[in-house]
């Protein structure tokens, strides 16, 4: 047995000690069930102070282990910074931190650190419970709250009289804690020990001689508290007495101490006990005020709370039976005279246990910060998976706890000791069946009514690294309502690997990817283990209405094989936005609108315009009046939400009133925005300065919109004319070929829809020209002559081919003027004369032709 010295308490002390409480009971083949080690250590140790070996004290056990010397030991503790540390090697357990007995414990009498540690490898895994008993030392002296304790005593107390005095307190448990007090030498006063139920002491003063004032007024005495431990602490104040005039009666309570069952789930505000203390007095000496004693402790004013006027107390805070199992409260109640006695009484608070703590469940695996567990394929039966601790703060049977395991058959649960288990391998696995098992350990306990926990961790088996993850689809289309919770799970992804071990082991992760310039991280995150997508934030469909992102799956093998799936998660658009009015312009949510004195009926006061951001039926608006218009003044149009008057304002007597218009949208539930309209009449006489601008500007934008469409309809037509003459001019700029009179004959003789015509002598128009102009009277004949006609006809018959040859000699002379005054026809000469006349004329430019008729048109060349 090894010992330490402790330089604190000056001697030697048992530093370890060691036990081993059961012999080795054997399990199944591959799992054994070692031995229970317990030990002791004293508190405040230096860290790294070794406590135990492992290695020599289960050499016993290993030595049936087939290599011994290769064994190493592995802690499975909870939390970032153990008190204790296990070495791998020998299994060496020191001090890792700090140990303070009352801080780790506090008050409890059985303190210790309970741990579990296995062998490894384990193929042949050996388990062990460790517990190291916490030892107190006398490291805290009793200590009062106050240095100087006031009390007040009328010199008409009797002999007997009690009065509690203040409690004194030690942190320290045993021997070392709060043993007893004592007073200073007096004639007056005793002091009296006495215990309360949950185990602390205190003191009360005891008046052993009658007092008188006028001989002695106050007194100082010293009250001592302390500890039975080694080396012995003390803790002291001083205790101020004065002795008051006698007051003839004093409160007194029906009881001299009460006990009270309280449930510790008793809400706040619970009455607890009515006290009644009475004095036969009258007036302000009969007046009773309850109050607590100034012994109490902060602890109890924290969690009770007494009224003191009608002495009630009750509960201002929760209490906790585990953490403490009973008050005791001492109160006293004082009349309000002069130089009073007050009476005193105790309350006893009994806690009473409920279920109200659920079970604790701790899983240990192989693989530290991690919930997943690995086994190998080719593991055999009762492979150790993980360890299982479960605890229940609770007492009896809401204490007692049944764990199960659920998910696969192919795991069991097994119990080693008390509220401890295994999780072992129940089949052989086969990694190409099934790559990965998700389990669930459920703790109830037996109380009423039940409480019970779950916990998940996973579990995944080994293989070459020949074949990439596998999603069950590459793509993924999710729906999500808007406005979700911070991580609401939003659905889940799965990818298979045949192979096995790290070749095998697929985890997920979501690529780098931006949606609107925003990280993807900053959306989405994804269960690396289970492929489980939650949402980092709440998601706007007015912001985003579809994300389009990537997960992706990886083995860990070598070389990396990765998988990608195209998740499509859209957000669906709830009615979350309410309607903004944009017009009027609000201020606090109000408007005014002036209502011109001449409206008529009809008249548009206001239109409403409002905007929501949502979108579907949950952006359709409608208005509509809720208040305001009790006399039917105004009607709106609740598509439109246009205002207009529904009767003449001339005759309406109210100058001012307010309306209260509500924009609601057609969403589930409907939201909608309120507005204040306030509207006033404006006189004509007052409207008529600030509206005669805009009556002006309105009449003068109505005059030049009609100006500018005449101008345009004006400019159109000249447009369409120029078109039409630029056209015609077109057409007989490109017809100015040369005319024969024979041909114009032939081709009019023969055109479909004329009648026949020969040309005469009568249709050719000779007129002189003079200095160059033409003339501006056109020459016009009444009627032709029968001679001339006679004529033609004969000529016809006996000269066309004479006249033919003559007049295709003709040629084309133009012209640019003739004189209107000169005319000149040759209606009496024969075709021949006539010819030749018209010849010799035309040689020596005494006339030119007039335009005569071609056909069916005109022309400006002349023949």
């Amino acid at each position: 047995m090894d010992r330490c010295w402790d330089s604190r308490i000056g001697r030697k002390m048992n530093c370890v000690l060691f036990c081993a409480l059961s012999v080795v009971i054997i399990m199944k083949p591959y799992v054994t069930l070692g031995k229970n080690l317990k030990y002791s250590i004293y508190e405040e140790q230096m860290v790294g102070s070794v406590v135990a070996r492992l290695a020599d004290d289960v050499a016993d056990v290993l030595s049936k282990l087939p290599n011994p010397s290769s064994v190493r030991f592995k802690a499975m503790q909870q939390g970032k910074t153990p008190l204790l540390l296990v070495k791998e090697d020998n299994g060496e357990i020191s001090i890792g931190a700090k140990i303070d007995r009352e801080q780790l414990c506090q008050k409890n009498l059985n303190c210790s650190i309970e741990f579990d540690v296995i062998t490894l490898p384990t193929q042949h895994l050996q388990l062990f419970h460790v517990e190291v008993e916490v030892l107190d030392i006398n490291d805290n002296a009793p200590h009062f709250s106050r240095a100087l304790i006031p009390i007040e005593i009328s010199e008409s107390a009797a002999v007997g009289t009690r009065i509690p005095l203040d409690s004194a307190f030690d942190p320290d448990v045993g021997e070392n804690s709060l043993h007893t007090y004592s007073l200073s030498e007096n004639e007056y006063f005793k002091i009296e020990v006495k215990t309360r139920t949950d185990g602390a002491k205190y003191a009360e003063l005891i008046v052993v001689r009658e007092l008188d004032r006028e001989q002695q007024s106050s007194y100082e005495l010293q009250l001592t508290a302390s500890d039975m431990g080694v080396p012995q602490r003390y803790g002291s104040a001083i205790l101020k007495i004065t002795i008051s005039d006698s007051n003839d009666n004093s409160p007194a309570f029906e009881k001299k101490s009460y006990v009270i069952k309280l449930p510790e789930n008793a809400p706040v505000g619970t009455l607890l006990i009515d006290l009644n203390a009475t004095d036969p007095d009258e007036g302000a000496n009969g007046k009773v005020v309850y109050s607590f004693n100034s012994n109490v402790s902060p602890k109890m004013t924290e969690t009770f709370r007494m009224d003191p006027e009608k002495g009630q107390l009750t509960l201002i805070k929760p209490v906790d039976y585990e953490t403490t199992k009973s008050y005791e409260i001492d109160v006293q109640a004082q009349d309000m005279g002069p130089n009073s006695i007050p009476g005193h009484c105790k309350i006893i608070i009994n806690v009473m246990d409920v279920n109200d703590n659920k079970p604790e469940i701790n899983i240990n695996l192989m693989s530290s910060g991690k919930e997943i567990a690995y086994i190998s394929e080719s593991a055999p039966l009762d492979t150790f998976v993980a360890l299982v601790r479960v605890q229940d703060k609770d007492s009896g049977l809401n204490g007692e706890i049944v764990c199960k395991l659920h998910g696969h058959g192919q795991f069991k649960l097994q119990k080693t000791y008390e509220n401890n288990y295994l999780i072992l391998t129940n089949v052989t696995l086969d990694r190409e069946k099934r790559s990965e098992y998700s389990l669930t350990v459920i703790a109830e306990d037996r109380g009423l009514p039940s409480l019970s926990t779950v916990k998940h961790f996973a579990v995944q088996i080994s293989d070459e690294n020949d074949n990439p993850p596998r999603f069950q689809t590459n793509r993924y289309e999710i729906v999500i309502m808007e406005n979700n919770l911070l991580g609401a799970h939003i659905t889940s992804v799965r990818a298979t690997d045949p192979d096995q071990a790290e070749n095998g082991q697929v985890t997920y992760i979501i690529p780098e990817s931006f949606i609107q310039g925003v990280s993807i991280t900053s959306y989405v995150t994804i269960d690396p283990s289970n492929g489980a997508i939650y949402a980092l934030r709440a998601f706007d469909h007015e912001e985003v209405n579809q994300i389009v992102f990537t997960v992706q799956a990886r083995d860990s093998g070598v070389p990396q094989l990765v998988t990608n799936a195209t998740m499509v998660l859209t957000v669906v658009d709830e009615n979350d936005n309410s309607p903004v009015i944009v017009a009027p312009v609000l201020h606090n949510n109000t408007a005014k609108i002036a209502v011109p004195r001449d409206a008529e009926s009809g008249y548009l006061i206001t239109k409403i315009k409002a905007m929501d951001r949502d979108s579907g039926l949950n952006s359709e608006l409608t208005c509509s009046i809720i208040a305001g218009n009790e006399y039917d003044i105004f009607l709106i149009d609740s598509r439109s939400c246009e205002i207009y008057t529904n009767m003449s304002m001339e005759t309406f007597p109210i100058q001012e009133w307010d309306l209260l218009v509500i924009v609601q949208d057609k969403g589930t539930p409907p939201r909608s925005t309120k507005a204040l309209l306030k509207c006033h009449i404006l006189e004509a006489s007052d409207a008529a300065g600030s509206t005669e601008a805009t009556y002006v500007n309105q009449a003068s934008m109505d005059v030049s919109m009609i100006i500018i469409i005449s101008l345009g309809a004006i400019c159109a037509v000249l447009l369409v004319i120029m078109v039409i003459f630029a056209t015609r001019c077109n057409r007989e700029k490109k017809d100015n070929r040369s005319y024969n009179c024979r041909v114009a004959e032939s081709t009019y003789q023969h055109h479909p829809k004329r009648p026949s015509r020969q040309i005469h002598k009568g249709d050719i128009t000779l007129v002189p020209t003079m200095n160059g102009t033409l003339p501006i009277r056109s020459h016009h004949r009444s009627s032709p002559s029968p001679s001339p006609t006679l004529e033609r006809g004969q000529m016809s018959s006996r000269q066309s081919h004479h006249s033919r040859q003559s007049l295709n000699s003709l040629m084309t002379i133009s012209s640019n003027h003739v004189p209107d005054t000169f005319s000149l026809e040759l209606t009496h000469a024969t075709p021949a004369v006539e010819v030749s006349q018209l010849l010799s004329m035309l040689h020596q430019g005494q006339y030119q032709p007039r335009p005569s008729f071609r056909g069916n048109k005109y022309s400006r060349s002349y023949r």
